[in-house]
């Protein structure tokens, strides 16, 4: 039996599979992974969320990164990935993908269980108020000279809805991440390094309570050696294959 068939086998006799994403399954949509070479965090230094709040000059900074990020992504479309991870889930062999992507792919491919680690770039908040607008609406106060654009009601900043380095990561979302997890009898760890914590603790504890661990990046992770099956393949033909397979 080949990797193909195995996880198809695995998925097919699942009760709680779950999908755990990286920028891996994004790359085929065209949108670059930012720590890769050429990425957003190799042409602008991050800004802490701490720096954020306390300066002008950061938040005009973040801004600029950030336009920068969402133009490379708004015009993506779903890859076969995505797509074959939401007809998992609409045929009952996918419990719920988590994910650590801010690009929403996922949505727009029909997933309809995503918890969303990172929080996502297709929303402004305000960091006061909690008021959201869409991103065009506040980029085109930055392209008109506001660089760093405050929220009209309370005066305080606005900031994409996505989580910044030194910020806390959301509690509802990491909560129902670590139950998935727990519950899981098979864990996909799909296009993630497996580095980044703390959602990198999540196929560690799905492992730890039972779920076989799977592994589909294209480059060696930390839990390889705990994985139950690793695929080096190119992530959105291993999924539609996979997704074949597990229909039949």
């Amino acid at each position: 039996m080949d990797a193909i068939e195995q996880l198809a086998w695995w998925l097919a006799e699942a009760e709680a599979a779950v999908a755990f994403t990286g920028a891996g399954i994004s790359t085929e949509s065209g949108i670059p992974d930012f720590r890769s070479p050429g990425g957003v965090w190799t042409r602008h230094k991050p800004v802490m969320y701490d720096e954020f709040v306390a300066s002008r000059e950061a938040r005009a900074r973040y801004w600029k990164m950030r336009v920068e990020a969402y133009r490379e992504f708004a015009a993506a479309r779903p890859n076969d990935g995505h797509l074959s991870l939401a007809r998992l889930e609409q045929s009952g062999r996918l419990r719920a993908v988590i994910t650590q992507n801010i690009d929403g792919l996922h949505q727009l491919a029909g997933s309809r269980r995503v918890i969303e680690l990172h929080g996502t770039a297709r929303v402004v908040g305000c960091i006061g108020c909690d008021r959201e607008w869409e991103p065009e609406t506040v980029h085109a106060r930055i392209d008109a000279g506001d660089d760093a654009p405050d929220c009209e009601f309370c005066g305080s900043p606005l900031k994409s809805k996505t989580i910044s380095f030194g910020q806390a990561m959301p509690p509802e979302a990491m909560a129902q991440g670590e139950r998935l997890s727990r519950e899981a009898d098979v864990f996909l760890a799909i296009g993630s390094s497996l580095v980044v914590e703390p959602a990198a603790s999540l196929p560690r504890v799905a492992k730890q309570f039972g779920a076989k661990l799977v592994i589909i990046n294209r480059e060696p992770t930390p839990l390889d050696r705990g994985a139950d099956l690793i695929i080096r393949e190119p992530i959105g033909a291993t999924l539609r294959a996979v997704g074949d397979r597990a229909a039949h």
